[in-house]
């Protein structure tokens, strides 16, 4: 979904769709008016619908895809002739660039579980988010830390600085319940509230078991106001164990439908191990803009399907889809 409006900066990780401003005063102004306050209240608002207000004119979808062999290994020397685009079935009308995607500035929400489940691993787990963004960010850059238990908690807002950063992750502390889906919702509207002067990469990193007991919120929920906003969702497991049951089965199925990718360590030192796997996949990725064929504002869910032309040894990951849709969506945060 990549409508000109509001915002002057869009994003998504694999296979995401942006939202391109008319004009840079217009999307400021727009966004004042539409965009509400993280600690806003709405009474009107369902606890089901999702956040912010787009409002949208003219169709044009960017993706971002990762390619990799049979082995794992990204491939990063392919040309946009060795592609195939499905927009709901249908090649586009147009594409309108194709290139490596490796220097597009991050926006990190870094999203940290701190409910009485991670307790006996926590401070190895905030080591490796510190490690993480102190090899991942750049001078562009910029990150924040949430911690969830029954509520979510900023520790460290918007900031390219690593020290902060860092004693914001060993600021968290342990506390009860657990409400992950809360807990993204609130970190989507965060990262969709930061203005920017150009397109930027944003993407949540969830660190958590999957088990939600407190949200207000549900998965499908979830996966949808990530679509919506455009943010792919890369998670890790915290479970320990091979199988993590219903709780690894959430996380996967929110990193597989926004595009990001879910990872499930036996091991504390695997922990480390995924977060050094995104931080690789963050640089190692294509871009794609194109205008959809027979594009119509009606609600449709129009999937989208990347495909490797002349490889047939190639995995190619992405968003599976986007609404076509004409509405607002507003936060009750």
């Amino acid at each position: 979904m990549f409508f000109r409006v509001i915002h002057s900066f869009p994003v998504g990780l694999i296979a995401c769709l942006f939202v391109w401003p008319q004009n840079a005063a217009l999307a400021q102004s727009n966004e004042r008016q539409t965009v509400p306050s993280i600690s806003g209240s709405n009474p009107s608002t369902k606890p089901d619908e999702v956040l912010l207000a787009l409002h949208s004119t003219v169709s044009e979808v960017h993706l971002v895809f990762t390619v990799t062999d049979r082995h794992g290994h990204y491939v990063k020397n392919l040309e946009e002739n060795d592609f195939k685009i499905l927009d709901d079935r249908k090649p586009p009308d147009t594409i309108l660039s194709f290139h490596s995607e490796t220097n597009l500035p991050l926006r990190v929400g870094l999203l940290i579980d701190t409910s009485q489940s991670v307790r006996g691993h926590f401070k190895f787990e905030q080591e490796a988010a510190v490690q993480f963004l102190h090899q991942t960010l750049r001078q562009q850059d910029q990150a924040f830390v949430i911690g969830f238990d029954a509520v979510p908690k900023v520790a460290q807002d918007f900031t390219d600085n690593l020290d902060k950063l860092s004693a914001g992750i060993h600021g968290l502390q342990t506390g009860t319940l657990t409400a992950m889906f809360d807990g993204v919702h609130y970190a989507l509207n965060k990262l969709m509230k930061q203005p920017q002067a150009g397109p930027v990469r944003r993407v949540i990193i969830l660190l958590s078991d999957g088990v939600d007991n407190s949200s207000s919120r549900t998965r499908a929920n979830t996966i949808e106001e990530a679509n919506q906003a455009e943010v792919s969702v890369y998670t890790i497991s915290t479970s320990m164990t091979k199988s993590g049951g219903r709780g690894q089965k959430t996380l996967a199925s929110i990193a597989d439908a926004t595009g990001g990718r879910s990872f499930v360590p036996a091991q504390l030192a695997g922990v480390a191990d995924a977060f050094a796997a995104i931080q690789e996949e963050l640089r190692s990725q294509y871009a794609v803009s194109y205008k959809p064929a027979a594009f119509q504002l009606d609600g449709h869910y129009r999937t989208i399907e990347v495909r490797a032309q002349k490889r047939k040894d190639l995995r190619i990951r992405s968003r599976k889809g986007y609404r076509s849709v004409r509405r607002d969506y507003t936060s009750n945060q």
